[in-house]
């Protein structure tokens, strides 16, 4: 016969802890309430380059309008898809910071269930998607990076990697369609998983017809009414090349010499990832079922890796968000690595992973809450600082022309004015298409061409009646200044002048 203490759990309706943790909604609503209270913390620093996706996802959902400014056609949102998803979600609740955090705590909610989804067909433990969302979540690089592409990107390569598991070519190929409209240097992770893939040739077609069909809209449509198919960013980025001595090649320590512990938990992944990788092809190769079971992970590692080869041939300025994706390959394979490994090592690396997410939260937390800079960032001033002046900035333009000082977006966010530079004024775009065609190879020419065919070569740059500048003592014929600050640059003053 049964003791009460025995029936009493079963009477009272409670559940064991596993039981409810095997619940399907319980990963995702965790997710889900973990990534909103990241985003509530980390909104307050957005990066400047957030807000210019926010800025034109304001400008499509209030206006219409395809441009960084309400005056003027641009095209150079890096990752179309994310502006269409916030711009739809702004429309609804008419707020583009409310809806990125919208975007951001979706796309962690179908990150995880894509992690669950291949973890399970992997044979590894139910903690390994939970474990690898936390490590995403609190890496100080990532965080940083909320609010652009970086997470709808991660969500969708992963998934990618399920489909491909799966065999289902066509969702595959939709999937890949997806990823080119997020960010099309992201195609090369999908090129290394596509080549990865059992049994190559099956479904080629299938999955091919299926990209060209989710893609080619758009692309057809920018390349027609935008006057190029991929945006302009492309040439922009390319033709800034490196800062001083510091390209993507050895940004990371650039990073480290000014931010010395976010730098190092955020690319400790890629070191831990290289060594790890190193023990899984060695027991690969000894014909290890464990290391057999990782090999959608390895992949992932591999493609991610293969992204920051290509980025350090192209010689392209070290922008911390530009390591994202060789980052999270890494990270993801490490959080497969980690819960497949028998026994002790299993528990040791339960340990490390703990701990990394422990001194993450704390060097979070560390300098203040709420923050007013992101962990890492290159930015002259704090967005709270910048939208400040941007609202002062639409009393004193009274409709005039801006150049601005070399970062536009929250001031164009707040001031709803028109601030000119390559990335809002079309017209200052031509010079860059045509320095990068000198610079480039036959074939290199002949795509810019291919792509900026029906580029409106003949729109002037804009002719601005005032201009930001900063510096450490603003002139007398200042007509407005300001002091900003940051921990890249220090203390400084911005200055509005007349236009030369």
């Amino acid at each position: 016969m049964r003791s009460a203490s025995a029936e009493l759990p079963q009477a009272s309706g409670a559940l064991p802890v596993a039981a409810v943790l095997a619940r399907p909604w319980v990963l995702p609503a965790g997710a889900a309430v973990a990534s909103a209270l990241v985003f509530v913390l980390v909104s307050g620093h957005l990066i400047d380059d957030t807000y210019i996706t926010l800025s034109y996802a304001k400008n499509l959902a209030f206006h219409g309008h395809w441009g960084l400014i309400e005056d003027g056609t641009a095209n150079t949102a890096t990752s179309p898809l994310n502006v269409l998803v916030l711009g739809l979600v702004t429309f609804i609740v008419r707020d583009a910071v409310f809806a990125a955090g919208i975007v951001f705590v979706a796309s962690q909610v179908v990150l995880v269930l894509g992690l669950r989804r291949i973890g399970a067909a992997t044979g590894l433990p139910g903690g390994f998607a939970p474990l690898a969302l936390g490590l995403l979540l609190v890496n100080p690089l990532l965080l940083s990076s909320v609010g652009l592409e970086v997470a709808l990107g991660t969500a969708a390569v992963v998934w990618l990697m399920v489909l491909l598991h799966e065999r289902r070519p066509a969702a595959a190929g939709a999937v890949i369609g997806l990823i080119a409209l997020i960010r099309i240097d992201l195609l090369l992770i999908a090129f290394v998983l596509f080549l990865a893939r059992r049994e190559f040739w099956e479904g080629i077609w299938r999955m091919t017809f299926a990209a060209l069909a989710v893609m080619l809209p758009w692309f057809g449509f920018s390349w027609l009414v935008l006057g190029s198919a991929v945006p302009d960013t492309l040439v922009i980025k390319i033709m800034q090349r490196s800062w001083g001595p510091f390209s993507f090649t050895n940004g990371p320590l650039l990073y480290w010499r000014n931010f010395p512990l976010a730098a190092t938990l955020s690319f400790l992944p890629l070191v831990l990832g290289g060594l790890a990788g190193l023990l899984w092809t060695f027991h690969y190769r000894r014909g290890s079922e464990r290391a057999k079971r990782l090999v959608p992970f390895a992949t992932l590692a591999i493609a991610g890796a293969t992204h920051y080869l290509a980025y350090c041939w192209l010689n392209v300025p070290p922008y911390h968000w530009y390591y994202a994706p060789s980052i999270t390959g890494a990270t993801v394979f490490l959080a497969a690595a980690a819960c497949a490994v028998p026994g002790r090592a299993r528990l040791g690396a339960g340990a490390f992973a703990g701990a990394f997410l422990l001194v993450s939260a704390f060097a979070y937390a560390t300098p203040e809450l709420p923050r007013r800079f992101a962990p890492i960032t290159s930015n002259h001033a704090a967005s709270d600082e910048y939208r400040q002046i941007g609202s002062q900035l639409a009393e004193l333009t009274k409709g005039r022309k801006v150049e601005s000082a070399g970062e536009v977006g929250a001031l164009a966010y707040a001031c709803d004015c028109d601030i000119v530079d390559q990335f809002s004024d079309r017209g200052s775009v031509d010079p860059a298409i045509i320095e990068t065609k000198n610079r480039s190879s036959e074939l290199g020419k002949a795509l810019l061409a291919a792509n900026f065919r029906f580029f409106d070569h003949s729109v002037p740059p804009a002719t601005p009646d005032l201009m930001l500048a900063t510096g450490r003592k603003p002139p007398s014929n200042a007509l407005a200044t300001w002091t900003i600050h940051s921990p890249w640059m220090g203390t400084q003053s911005l200055y509005l002048l007349p236009a030369r």
